[in-house]
């Protein structure tokens, strides 16, 4: 084209338009420079941060998960307590384990083979894992459903009840339920929110379903009450109610007790009630010994069962058997899917169980019901721990809690009480109780994490601790050494509960006699008790007043920590506790409580009287102040009129002074902290050294010295032992002690006589003073290392 441009036009006409050529060119690139860098600032302001650019490493990545499972941003005691936790369960993965993550990333990899050999495989692998376990938990010609959520399979179930009940429910809908409302009947001892989250997903209300409560006269608290069952369900039917489903439990979730399932699936079959079981026990059906009451859920309709706590295997399905003669329902429910891939969420399970076989998942379960009744026929040899267990000969799990009998109170007085205010007292005790179990609790798990206890709020037995290996043992691998040493643990601790709970009111009376010191009653605090220091001041801002009391009670609790003692003081809970308190922590039958609370008293009003003496000062030094200021310039109009105005003039009033000096004696101030005020610094000049003035009062302290033996800690009793010394020895040894506080103390050089010392008589005084003003006048300068003292001594 230029070329064309140079033949046919100007050669300066050519030129130019090869210039305006290169310029729309030069226009046309900065401008698609600039559009490709608005693109990328656009893109990288919306797209996360770890997704910028071309991704990472895959060492970063790793690093990234590792401190997510770590948690780095815990505290250390958790986080220690969380990593000693993560480690015994990753230690006990096994090969096991490894089978069952090899299944997900199996699964993975066979969902993308074509689609008729995916389908003959998945069909294999889900026919033989229903087959195994069927026959593994003595459930003939059942079917299985897998699922993530150990929820999601009564879900199900109930929506095949429905669809089986309300024919026509697929083609209506929730019209049909109108006419019958469904009613689905849960024990009370059922896990929390069980029936709310099966309403919400099968948009039902909250009046379909039926919170049966438990035994109260006859039989196990934690059983469902059969013959109140029977009756509820007769109102229903009486008032056009359709009884539809029954969740029982074969090991509730909090004491592991089993329902009468045998009572109940006659119940069911009255009514035409569907009947679903769930619970740890089901667990024991693949031992070779079911207890009756256990192996009546055989005959269930369905039942849910967690493999992966009871064999260890992580992230495996929960399992869901049950029998049913339609698959178009089924279909219908949910409980069986056309899609393969929907199938091999029993691969890891396929895979696990093979490599298990029969041997090792009964070795397992097995293996948890021994530690139970290990740890069961420990704590019955074990005073104030009370057991609530189902059958004390094969229980799988095991519920105990600390609790001590009133034995040293007055029966009669507390039955008086109990007629009148029987509730606030049983309520408070029951309180204390759980908090103390609650403690017991956390502190079992945090010493013995492989045991895998925890704490659980019963409604009868209030807070306990619970032990289901079951549940844990598999994946912590628990062995018989680990209970040993929980019960071990459990032995040193019951002693410090005891005690505490017997110093408990003790620490109460003596602090309410205490003058300074208020009783906090807070029953959720697993120790001593609460104590606060009250800071009496005439303060009206109520502002101040609070900062005030926080400050001294922080530095009441700083002092005490400071003190060589077993105790434990903090400032309570991180939530809920009380404000500006002194919380003491669990204590031993040898602690002495009145030297406690008198060195808590003791320690506030030192801490107080070293407040109000700073208060004090900062008020005279301030006064003295001004006060200073006042007589300087007093001192200094003094000055002008002696000196005259023509002296103030910059060079008449130096030539005048060349003429005719002026002298003037030097005149200041020194401010005294211990008189509070003014004196004038002529005796300074004079002597050429500056007095001390008046001894300063000594600072308040507390009379805390008591004398303990070599090696003793603070708010320790002195017990007696007949091997060391007889009782003769000893109350002379306490004689010997009380002489030596009532003996005056020795004198350092300097310091000044306390009450104890014998008194001097009035001549004695003025003679000494006459002496020693003498001295005085004679010397112009005391000797450097001379005390007042030394200058009596030598004047006497």
């Amino acid at each position: 084209m230029d070329a064309s441009l140079e033949k046919m036009v100007d050669p300066t006409l050519a030129e130019m338009g090869k210039n305006l050529n290169e310029a729309m060119k030069m226009l046309e690139d900065n401008q698609r420079k600039v559009e490709e860098e608005n693109e990328k600032k656009y893109a990288r302001k919306d797209i996360p941060g770890p997704l910028q650019g071309s991704g990472q490493d895959m060492v970063s990545i790793l690093q990234l998960v590792q401190n997510l499972m770590h948690g780095e941003e815990e505290e250390e005691t958790s986080q220690s307590y969380r990593y000693s936790v993560l480690t015994c369960r990753l230690q006990n993965v096994g090969e096991q384990g490894h089978m069952a993550l090899l299944g997900h990333s199996l699964a993975a990899y066979i969902s993308v083979l074509d689609r008729e050999r995916l389908r003959k495989l998945t069909t294999r692998i889900l026919s033989d894992t229903t087959l195994w376990l069927c026959r593994l938990f003595r459930y003939e010609n059942g079917s299985a459903y897998y699922h993530e959520d150990d929820r999601e399979g009564l879900l199900k179930i109930c929506r095949l009840v429905i669809h089986t009940r309300y024919e026509d429910y697929t083609i209506e809908g929730f019209n049909v339920l109108y006419s019958k409302q469904p009613v689905i009947y849960i024990s009370a001892a059922a896990r929390t929110g069980l029936g709310q989250a099966l309403c919400n997903q099968l948009g039902l209300p909250l009046s379909c379903m039926c919170r049966v409560p438990c035994n109260t006269m006859f039989g196990s608290q934690h059983q469902m009450d059969v013959a109140l069952l029977d009756r509820v369900i007769k109102d229903d039917v009486e008032s056009g109610k359709l009884p539809l489903l029954l969740v029982a439990n074969a090991g509730t979730p909090g004491a592991g007790h089993t329902d009468k399932l045998g009572r109940l699936k006659e119940l069911c079959e009255q009514y035409n009630m569907w009947l679903h079981v769930e619970g740890v026990n089901l667990a024991t059906l693949a031992l070779g010994y079911v207890s009756s009451s256990v192996l009546a859920a055989t005959k269930c309709d369905s039942m849910t069962l967690t493999l992966g706590s009871w064999l260890g295997l992580p992230a495996v399905p929960a399992v869901t058997l049950y029998r049913h003669e339609d698959p178009s329902l089924s279909l219908a429910a949910g409980l069986t899917s056309s899609q393969p891939v929907e199938k091999l969420r029993a691969l890891p399970l396929w895979l696990s169980l093979q490599y298990l076989g029969h041997d090792g998942i009964v070795e397992r379960i097995k293996h948890a019901s021994q530690l139970s009744q290990r740890l069961l026929e420990n704590l019955k040899n074990l005073d104030f721990i009370k057991t609530s267990v189902e059958d004390e000969l094969s229980s799988p799990v095991v519920v105990f809690k600390f609790f001590q009998e009133y034995s040293n109170r007055d029966q009669t007085s507390r039955a008086a009480q109990a007629s009148t205010i029987q509730h606030p007292i049983i309520s408070n005790e029951r309180h204390v109780y759980d908090t103390f179990n609650q403690w017991l609790g956390e502190q079992l798990a945090q010493l013995v994490p492989a045991s895998g206890v925890d704490v659980v709020e019963l409604e009868d037995e209030g807070t306990c601790v619970r032990f289901s290996p079951l549940m844990t043992s598999a994946v912590l691998g628990t062995e018989i050494q680990d209970i040993d040493q929980l019960v071990d643990c459990l032995k040193m601790k019951i002693p410090v509960l005891t005690s505490t709970l017997q110093l408990r009111e003790e620490f109460e009376q003596e602090v309410r006699r205490t003058v300074g010191l208020l009783y906090i009653e807070d029953l959720g605090w697993p120790g001593l008790g609460v104590v606060r220091y009250n800071y009496h001041s005439d303060e009206k801002n109520d502002d101040k007043q609070e900062k005030e009391l926080e400050k001294i009670n922080a530095e009441l609790l700083k002092k005490l920590n400071e003190l060589e003692s077993d105790l434990t003081f903090s400032l309570g809970p991180e939530f809920g506790g009380q404000k500006n308190c002194v919380y003491i922590g669990m204590v031993t039958e040898d602690l002495d409580v009145s030297e406690l609370v008198e060195t808590i008293a003791a320690t506030g009003r030192e801490i107080e009287e070293n407040s109000r003496l700073l208060e004090n000062m900062t008020e005279v030094v301030r006064k003295g102040i001004q006060e200073a200021q006042l007589q300087l310039q007093k001192a200094n109009e003094e000055r002008l009129l002696e000196e005259g105005l023509l002296r103030q003039i910059p060079v008449v009033g130096s030539v005048l002074n060349w003429f005719s000096p002026f002298q003037a004696s030097p005149k200041g101030r020194t401010f005294n902290l211990t008189a509070g005020s003014l004196e004038s610094t002529e005796s300074t000049y004079v002597s050429k050294a500056q007095g001390t003035g008046t001894t300063p009062p000594p600072t308040p302290t507390s009379s805390l010295a008591k004398q303990r033996l070599p090696g003793q800690k603070a708010f320790k009793r002195s017990l007696r032992s007949s091997d060391g010394f007889s009782e003769t020895s000893s109350i002379s040894h306490c004689d010997d002690l009380e002489k030596m506080d009532q003996r005056p103390p020795a004198l350092s050089p300097g310091q000044e006589q306390g009450p104890l010392e014998t008194e001097k008589t009035e001549e004695q005084k003025e003679v000494a003073q006459a002496q020693t003003n003498s001295e005085d006048t004679h010397s112009d300068k005391p000797p450097p290392n001379c005390t007042r003292g030394e200058e009596q001594a030598s004047a006497r």
